[in-house]
Formats: structure tokens, C-alpha cells, sequence
């Protein structure tokens, strides 16, 4: 099988394998019609993924999974049990301590088939990884989306978007044995856990990992909270079920823009630079983010117009430092270096994921979108410092 069809089957895997992240950000407002919860436990639906992920994502780094063994035995095995994992939310008491266990276990898995799909991608080419990359985080970016996108059609029927994610997942996994591997795919030939402190001593790969955290301070935060954000916002102008219905499709179209701009951004990227490509994406998205806190409860079309904005920049630059970092690292150590810069960064999402909803009922939503914008600020400023390097 050539490069263009193992890449398009790898991509597709992706979208239905990530479609599972954002399953109970997407069923929260239906759920909580069935089941009260604490501002704490709906956090802990959405950040129990992101710890799950950190501690899969650090054994998998420490251990060199994406480098010793076959990564698309690694993404099948990962993807079909994280599809079971997000099907036993249908016989678990919603928001109970099983159900945080089970999104838990879910994020854990899918640290084996993001950051290894990334690995069997830059497998394929050295000269337009930039492109390559961004494709597949398009593709994560849609799958993302795609539970929203269930929701908005399913009602509140949250069920079905648990059942049709799990199942999509676990088809996905097994399509991924279908792949090859590229000409430039490098297997590590023992374990060494010492080569992941080239993540230190490395300033190239240094900064791209703090890009890398400038970004995910905003984008799991953006993506895990903006369908709820905005259905207090539109309230102000909408009835309660009308808000909701339309946050949803917000949520989905957002998100979805997003993929799109991770491809063309990847084009560009391989052009004039990742690092200024990166910079331009976060220096927009910090701006939609300002903008969406400002247009926070006005008018719904405006701030449907810098949800859209936000959601279309706010996830181009990913791709780009994961294609740094593989620029910088030897080869045999590509997929434990992107391992362990998704692992940190996917640790600080979590914090910022469980405290958005207690900082928005005490301060309100305006404030926790403007504070978003801190990260990719600040991720500008390492982006700048790696273009001198260049």
C-alpha cells in the first residue's frame, strides 16, 4: 500500500478514535437533565480524560512504546479498548466515581493512538512534515467536534452519542492495522529512558515544548467549556432549550473550522517556518478569545461570529510543534519526544479543564475566556526566540 491511501486510512482512524475525548463535554447539558451533578464532577467527565492521557502518555514516553514496538498494533489494541472503556457510560450512574474511572481509562488509552498516530505519520516524509502533521491533527480536530455534532443531532437522547463514538472508535483501531509504515519510520533498538532529557538539553525542542503549553492552556480549555460558555451566553437572548440546541451546533461548526485551517496552515508552515506559523495562529487566537469575552451575553450572532474565529485559530499551531520537535530529534526517538511534549502538555490542560467551571461560577465566563489568552501569549514569545534559533 502506497503513502496517500495508508495516510488517508491512518487519518480516518484518527477522526473516529478522538471522537471519544469530548464525549461528556458533548452529552453534559442532556445528562444533567437525567442526573444533577457538582460544578466538580462535570469537571471531572472532562479533565478525567486529560489525566488519564498524562499518565498513559508518561508510561508510554518512559517506556518508548511509540518507538519499540509496531505502532499500528499500538493504535489498534488503544483505540478498541478506549471504545469499550466509553461504552460502559451507558451502564454506569452518570458522574459517579465508575464513570470518572471509565473517562479515566479512556484518556489513558488514547495517549496510544494520538501521539503514535503522529509517529507513524512523520514516518512518511521529512520535507512537507509540516503539511503531513497538520493533517492528522485535522483529522483529531475533527474528531473532537464529532461528538457535538452527535449531540446537536441525537437531541437528548445522550446515549447514542456514547454508543455510535465507541463503535466508530473500535472500527477505526482495527482499520489502522490496514496502514504501512514509511521509508523514514525508525524503531528504537532498546529501551532507554535517559533519551527523553534531549527534551532539556535540546533549546530547540525546550522551545517548542513551551509553545506547545502556551497553546494547550487554551485550546482544551476552549474546547472543553465553549459549548457550555456560549449556552449561557445565547440565554440571555434565547429560550434555555433553544440556547442549548444552538451551542451545540456552535460547539461542532467551531471546532470543525479548526481541522480545516490545521491543513492549510501546515502548507504555509512548510513554506516560511513552524515557528512563524505557529506565532501568527496564537497571536489570532489569543485575539478571538479577547473578543469572545468581550461579546460575552451581546448579541448571538457576534458572538457565534468570534466563537467561529476562535475555533478556526486556535488549533493550527498544534501541528507545528509537533513537527518542531521531530525536526530537532533524532529519529529513533521522534515518538517518545512528541510522546512526553503531548503527556506535559495534556498535564497542564488538566488543571485548567477542573478549574474553568469553579472560576466561571464565581467570577463568570467573561473573565475565564479573557484569561485563556495568557497561554498563547505566552507562546508567541517561545515561538519568536525559536525563529532566531533558525
Amino acid at each position: 500500500m502506497s503513502k496517500l491511501p495508508s495516510l488517508l486510512i491512518l487519518f480516518a482512524a484518527e477522526v473516529v478514535a478522538m471522537s471519544l475525548w469530548f464525549v461528556s463535554a458533548a452529552i453534559l447539558p442532556d445528562l444533567l437533565l437525567d442526573q444533577p451533578l457538582s460544578s466538580i464532577r462535570q469537571a471531572l467527565l472532562s479533565s478525567g480524560v486529560q489525566a488519564g492521557f498524562v499518565v498513559g502518555a508518561l508510561l508510554s514516553a518512559f517506556l518508548g512504546i511509540a518507538d519499540r514496538f509496531d505502532p499500528r498494533r499500538v493504535f489498534a489494541i488503544c483505540a478498541v479498548l478506549a471504545g469499550l472503556a466509553n461504552l460502559a457510560l451507558l451502564v454506569l450512574v452518570p458522574g459517579s466515581f465508575a464513570s470518572i474511572t471509565a473517562r479515566f481509562a479512556t484518556g489513558a488509552l488514547l495517549a496510544g493512538v494520538y501521539p503514535v498516530g503522529m509517529k507513524i505519520t512523520v514516518g512518511w516524509s521529512q520535507k512537507d512534515r509540516g503539511f503531513l502533521v497538520g493533517s492528522l491533527v485535522a483529522a483529531l480536530t475533527l474528531g473532537s467536534a464529532l461528538p457535538h455534532f452527535f449531540a446537536f443531532t441525537g437531541g437528548t437522547d445522550w446515549q447514542f452519542t456514547v454508543t455510535i463514538t465507541s463503535l466508530a472508535a473500535m472500527l477505526g483501531g482495527l482499520a489502522c492495522l490496514q496502514t504501512k509504515l514509511g521509508p523514514f519510520h525508525q524503531k528504537a533498538s532498546s529501551f532507554n529512558p535517559r533519551s527523553i532529557a534531549v527534551a532539556w538539553t535540546n533549546k530547540k525542542v525546550r522551545l517548542a515544548y513551551a509553545g506547545y503549553f502556551g497553546h494547550m492552556w487554551e485550546l482544551y480549555g476552549m474546547w472543553a467549556w465553549i459549548g457550555t460558555a456560549v449556552a449561557v451566553s445565547y440565554a440571555f437572548h434565547l429560550p434555555e432549550a433553544e440556547a442549548i440546541s444552538l451551542a451545540k451546533l456552535t460547539t461542532f461548526v467551531s471546532v470543525a473550522l479548526g481541522g480545516v485551517a490545521c491543513i492549510f496552515a501546515g502548507k504555509v508552515a512548510d513554506r516560511i517556518g513552524k515557528a512563524k506559523v505557529a506565532a501568527a495562529a496564537m497571536a489570532l487566537s489569543a485575539s478571538a478569545a479577547l473578543a469572545t469575552a468581550l461579546t460575552f451575553g451581546g448579541p448571538v450572532w457576534l458572538t457565534f461570529v468570534c466563537v467561529m474565529v476562535w475555533g478556526l485559530t486556535v488549533i493550527p499551531d498544534s501541528a507545528q510543534f509537533s513537527a518542531l520537535v521531530a525536526d530537532a530529534s533524532p529519529p529513533e526517538l521522534e515518538g517518545s519526544l512528541m510522546t512526553l511534549q503531548t503527556a506535559l502538555g495534556f498535564l497542564l490542560t488538566f488543571f485548567v479543564v477542573q478549574a474553568i467551571p469553579v472560576i466561571a461560577s464565581n467570577f463568570g465566563w467573561p473573565l475565564v475566556l479573557a484569561g485563556l489568552a495568557i497561554g498563547p501569549i505566552f507562546g508567541v514569545i517561545a515561538m519568536i526566540k525559536h525563529t532566531k534559533l533558525s
